[in-house]
Formats: C-alpha cells, structure tokens, sequence
C-alpha cells in the first residue's frame, strides 16, 4: 500500500482537470439534495414558516446527526404534491449536470411520497419520472430511483414501503434499500421488507457502517444485499475488509459527508483510500450535498488534494461505481462511453 505521501501532490492544473471529469453517483437521497432556496420559495408559497431550519447565510442549520434527520423531515415537509417532486427533480438535476455528474442514482422514500399508500406514490413517481426524461435529454444526466424504507419508522412501516417498491419496479425504479437512523432497532428486523423486494427483482442496498462499527456492516451483509451506503466502519475489523474485497461488495462511500458530520475528524482520517488500496470497491457520492456543503466536483478536489489521486484514479473510480450501477446494460455501456477519458 502506498502511503499518499509517496504519490506526486497535484498541481493546480491537474486539479481543475479532475474537478471538469465527468462522474458517476450512486448514493444521494432526493429530498436531501433539495437546494435550500428551493425549499425557501415552496415554504413562502405555502405561508410555512422554516426560518429556524436555516443559518444567516441561507444554508441549513443543524447540531449533529440526529438534529439533521429532524431538520431534513421538517424542510421536506414543504414537499406536499407530484409536481413539488418533479420541480425537485429538476432542480437536483441542474445541480449534479453544473457538476459533472452523467449518471446518478437517488433514493426515493414512498414515505415522503403519499404516505405509503401505492395509488398516491404511483403519482408522485410519475411526475419524478418525467422530470427525470426531460433532464436526460436537456442536460445530459441519467438518473435511477432507489426506493428506501426509513429505519427509524420501523419494519411495519418498511414492509408498506417494500410493497410500493415491489409494484412499481421497472427498468426506471431498480433498487430497494433503507437509510434513516442506523443507531434504532436492528438490519435483520427489516428481512421481510428486503425479502419482498428481492422477490420483485429489486437490487438491494442500505446503509450500515456509518454511525455503528464492523458488526453492523456483518448484519447488513446478511440481507443479501450487493452495496452498502457508508460502510466505512469496516475498516476497523481487518478480516471484514478482506471479506468485503472479496464478495466484491461496493461501498457508497460520501467522504464529505463523514467529516462534516463528524464520522472521521478530517478527509485524511478517512479509510477511502486504505480500503481501496485493499482492494474494497468503493465509490464517490454526495449523500445529502445541501445540507453538507458539498458538490461532486468539490468531493473530487478534495480527495485529489488528500490522497493525490490522479485522474486515473477518478476513472476507475467510475467504472466501479457503474460496474455496481443498478441499471441495464444498455444504458451501463451508454454511461461508461461517457465515463471515459478523451483519446
């Protein structure tokens, strides 16, 4: 393994080259990415007051990680209608093509879309859906939907939200997974849901390994499932790191997001870079990128600065995440075509 300081530091110019590299993204959750002037404008439109969710400067404002899942419900609370979520959409999507991004991958929650119920989330999937195909063909950018059921809304919840997955699963809406708080209940209390969902031919993910240790990423594993969202923390425990090489699991790992929240102290305490080394797959996303100050371009810079990766590295970064994509082949060969670098 090579330590970052035996690799080259880049030079300004190198660094602007990897920052225009066109990207790959597999783990950012929709309502997440709701820019907060976009949440502002439907607020005021809607007589809500938010003021108390935002700082001076207009970005979100929040302690830690349990006041930020509090934050996050009360910002997408706005979102009450199909076409709030198609202009969502939209908006999402001009962010990620200003920064690259050719493919990515969201994660949708029934929950926030209908309340569970199949008939209202079939609408608000509709209107996501072709605000996705006009944001293909005017900017460039490929998006697939996720559905995720929230950890702490518990199984019976997630079983509802399986079902809404399971009856609209298509080439469109490819995955099934699970976020919210990881420190609530267990990853097998939620076999059932992700039984269900594997049924309906659904690839699976969720996110283990971000707050708890390696023995979460080991009952995550046990789901069956293909990626994990974080799963950083399996860098503690050397035999799961082999494990996790290799099964070939790949992880979404949100560099940004771990320091921001606290996960890792700074980006050269994080493990992306001794779990590639150890041969783990790993990926490059933005998780929630308003409420973190982040952008793709900007996770891209910062850990060429860290880790003095070279565009070469980017490169295969993509390709592993799109090895990983949960889409068709069709339009896997389409992305990684846009994926590599110029001859």
């Amino acid at each position: 393994m090579r330590h970052p300081d035996d690799r080259p530091p880049l030079d300004d110019e190198a660094l602007d080259r990897i920052a225009r590299l066109p990207k790959a993204e597999l783990h950012t959750h929709f309502e997440g990415a709701a820019p907060p002037e976009f949440i502002r404008d439907l607020a005021k439109k809607r007589s809500v007051d938010l003021s108390g969710i935002f700082r001076r400067d207009g970005s979100y404002d929040y302690r830690d990680f349990v006041h930020f899942l509090s934050v996050y419900e009360v910002a997408t609370s706005v979102l009450k209608t199909p076409e709030d979520f198609g202009r969502l959409c939209t908006a999402f999507l001009e962010k990620s093509a200003e920064n690259g991004v050719v493919y990515s991958e969201t994660f949708l929650s029934p929950d926030f879309c209908g309340g569970g119920d199949v008939s209202a989330w079939r609408e608000y999937l509709h209107a996501i859906r072709e605000a996705a195909k006009a944001a293909e063909r005017d900017m460039g950018v490929t998006l697939r939907g996720i559905v995720t059921c929230i950890r702490h809304f518990g199984p019976d919840q997630a079983k509802r939200t399986a079902r809404c997955a399971a009856e609209t699963a298509d080439d469109w809406l490819t995955g099934f997974g699970m976020g919210g708080d990881e420190n609530k209940g267990k990853q097998g209390d939620f076999a059932y849901a992700f039984d269900m969902a594997r049924e309906a031919g659904l690839r699976l993910t969720t996110h283990a390994g971000e707050w708890r240790g390696p023995s979460e990423v080991r009952d995550a594993l046990a789901l069956g499932v293909e990626r994990l969202g974080h799963g950083v923390r399996a860098s503690e425990d050397p035999a799961l790191v082999e494990e996790l090489a290799e099964r070939g699991t790949t992880l979404e790992v949100c560099p940004g997001s771990n320091v921001f929240l606290g996960v890792y102290d700074t980006l050269s305490k994080h493990p992306i870079d001794a779990l590639r080394d150890k041969g783990v797959n790993v990926t490059v996303s933005t998780d929630d990128p308003p409420f973190f100050h982040t952008t793709m371009r900007r996770e891209y810079v910062n850990l060429a600065r860290t880790f003095h990766w070279d565009e070469a590295v980017f490169t295969d970064l993509n390709r592993t995440a799109m090895a990983a994509a949960f889409c068709d082949d069709a339009t896997r060969e389409k992305i990684l075509k846009k994926l590599e670098p110029a001859a």
